[in-house]
């Protein structure tokens, strides 16, 4: 198997591509391409998707902080920062989603009890 990469600013590949694997037959050299054409394609996918859904878990979690500081500067408190912060970003990200307001109210409520639940468990450690 050979790898063949054209000079800097040329394109004499057959297929015009960056790379050309040389297997000693045409049908195996265009499968080999197109393998390595779409696992690339396929590599760009998932790396996109995962980013997309560090984003929004960030941005989740930044929501989430942001209104637990707030609440807790308005109230001067630190009782029950966590559950209003935890029901106000689950019922925005839900908002923000576009859901209709079952779902708004039920991801408020998720919110609360997993913060709640959070909130709990780091005290205990």
């Amino acid at each position: 198997m050979v790898l063949i990469c054209p000079p800097a600013g040329e394109r004499s590949m057959a297929h015009g591509g960056f790379l050309s694997v040389d297997l000693g037959h045409p049908f195996l050299n265009r499968t080999a391409d197109g393998f390595l054409k779409v696992g690339a394609v396929g590599a760009c996918k998932v790396a996109a998707e995962e980013t997309f859904h560090c984003l929004h878990k960030g941005s989740v979690a930044g929501v989430y902080v942001g209104v637990e500081y707030g609440v807790d500067r308005i109230r001067g408190h630190r009782d029950w920062n966590a559950v209003v912060g935890g029901a106000v970003t689950g019922a925005l990200v839900s908002a923000a989603n576009g859901d209709d307001r079952k779902h708004v109210v039920s991801n408020a409520i998720t919110g609360a009890a997993i913060a709640t639940a959070a909130h709990y468990l780091h005290h205990l450690t």
